[in-house]
């Protein structure tokens, strides 16, 4: 596993994350009651200290009541302000020393603030639904924010027995107790505290394709009266996990899951293992589907591969946009050389201030961002060719599979299936702002290589 890399605060974020420890684990167990909102939580953390002895560490928490706090069995001394949990320990931990923090905490849910509204836990008419990037997590649990700091969670739901939870995992146990149901989800796979995705409703679930052996299961969650529309909508998600798993790799996680909540979304959101559209992405025509190969797509590039700190979000974004082009291009649809002339075509007549390797927080989800990203991926592809693109591309999700990468691993790492550096490609591209011509079309290259007929 690839090691943390953020040696410092996010520069986007400066207030979410502690880079002075790592988690290791995280055993949530969770009390929810829709009617009234009312969520009541403990947290088991498991974490490592850095180099440096710890006097203190950081958590980030919304502001909800804190009924108890434990460092190793032992009461600390902590202050709860401001989003953020700050404790200081009995005795400092030693540097490299394993310790267990657990954390009780009470209230009444509501997403973060932040400049693209609200974000984490939302009460929904009849439930709530979780969707957190890029710092909503601490809306609904204790935990080192930054998505390089990733650890395997178990995750406990109680809520009444008329409604269902569904995590990213797989689900472990469902036991009814009276008028309640408690839910286990493990999540074994490295995970950023972002990519912890949760929603509690009135769900039906089927089974997307047939997995077969050795397959990956596939489910989705939705209302019962969206099922006609869903089934179409969705019943080429099974093809696209394979054409993913030929071009990227094996998928990195036990099991693919989608949830469709009755409400509206802006965007889909991309949870580990896990994504949720709103009602408004299905209709029965497929209206939505490029967004359905965007967000798998992130299970590989973003989840599976995160990034070391939030300048880095156009190597999650460039690729989702890309595997959309390439499930066109492969499903009978637009080519990715079509796609991106008509990205090229739209960039083109936009302001031309963006740069791809630190977008700046206010144009970290900007669609100019998601396009040049693509194009990116696109120019890449040319440069490289077909066999050498898709030989770099498995490589870089198995070689980072469960690490957090940087633009400058990205770029070095291309450049080792080059026939000659791509340095000027990557500084028009990626550390330049004014938009680069349209990448040349892929010449058609044989699969072998050409007989002394065929060369004649």
């Amino acid at each position: 596993m690839a090691v943390q890399q953020a040696a410092g605060s996010d520069p986007y974020f400066p207030e979410h994350g502690d880079a002075r420890y790592r988690v290791h684990r995280y055993e949530l167990a969770l009390d929810y009651r829709p009617g009234p909102n009312r969520l009541a939580g403990t947290a088991r953390i498991n974490a490592i200290a850095g180099r440096s002895p710890l006097t203190e560490f950081t958590l980030n928490l919304s502001d909800f009541k804190i009924g108890r706090v434990r460092v190793d069995g032992r009461q600390p001394h902590y202050t709860h302000r401001g989003g953020r949990l700050r404790i200081r320990p009995a005795k400092p931990i030693r540097g490299g020393a394993a310790f267990t923090v657990e954390v009780h905490w009470s209230g009444n849910p509501k997403p973060v603030a932040s400049p693209w509204g609200g974000l984490g836990w939302e009460e929904l008419e009849d439930g709530a639904l979780v969707a957190s990037q890029p710092i909503g997590a601490p809306s609904w649990y204790p935990c080192n924010d930054r998505p390089a700091d990733k650890a395997s969670y178990q995750i406990s739901v109680t809520t009444p027995s008329a409604y269902a939870v569904v995590a990213g995992g797989r689900l472990l146990t469902r036991t009814t107790k009276a008028s309640t149901t408690t839910w286990v989800y493990e999540q074994s796979a490295p995970t950023s505290s972002y990519l912890v995705g949760l929603a509690v409703g009135k769900f039906q679930t089927v089974l997307l394709g047939d997995p077969g052996p050795g397959g990956v299961p596939q489910h989705g969650h939705i209302p019962a009266h969206l099922l006609p529309e869903f089934s179409r909508d969705f019943a080429r998600q099974p093809q696209m996990m394979d054409l993913f798993q030929e071009l990227f790799g094996l998928y990195p996680f036990g099991e693919y899951a989608v949830l469709v909540t009755d409400e509206e979304l802006d965007v889909p959101v991309e949870a580990q293992g896990l994504s949720l559209f709103g009602a408004n992405h299905v209709d029965g025509a497929r209206g939505s589907e490029r967004l359905v190969a965007h967000e798998l797509a992130h299970q590989w590039f973003g989840n599976s591969v995160s990034i070391a700190d939030w300048r880095h979000i156009w190597l999650n974004e460039g690729f989702a946009k890309y595997a959309e082009w390439l499930w066109s291009e492969r499903s009978g649809g637009r080519t990715a050389q079509q796609l991106a002339a008509s990205a090229h075509r739209l960039l083109s007549s936009q302001p031309q201030d963006l740069r791809l390797a630190d977008p700046g927080r206010k144009s970290m989800f900007d669609d100019r961002l998601y396009e040049r990203g693509g194009l990116t991926v696109h120019a890449v592809r040319c440069a490289l060719g077909d066999d050498a693109f898709f030989r770099m591309l498995r490589a870089w999700v198995g070689l980072h599979r469960s690490g957090a990468v940087t633009t400058a691993m990205f770029t070095a790492h291309v450049n080792r299936f080059a026939d000659e550096p791509l340095d000027d490609l990557f500084a028009a591209w990626v550390y330049g702002t004014s938009l680069p011509a349209l990448p040349a079309q892929i010449p058609a290259r044989p699969a072998h290589p050409p007989t002394n007929a065929e060369s004649a």
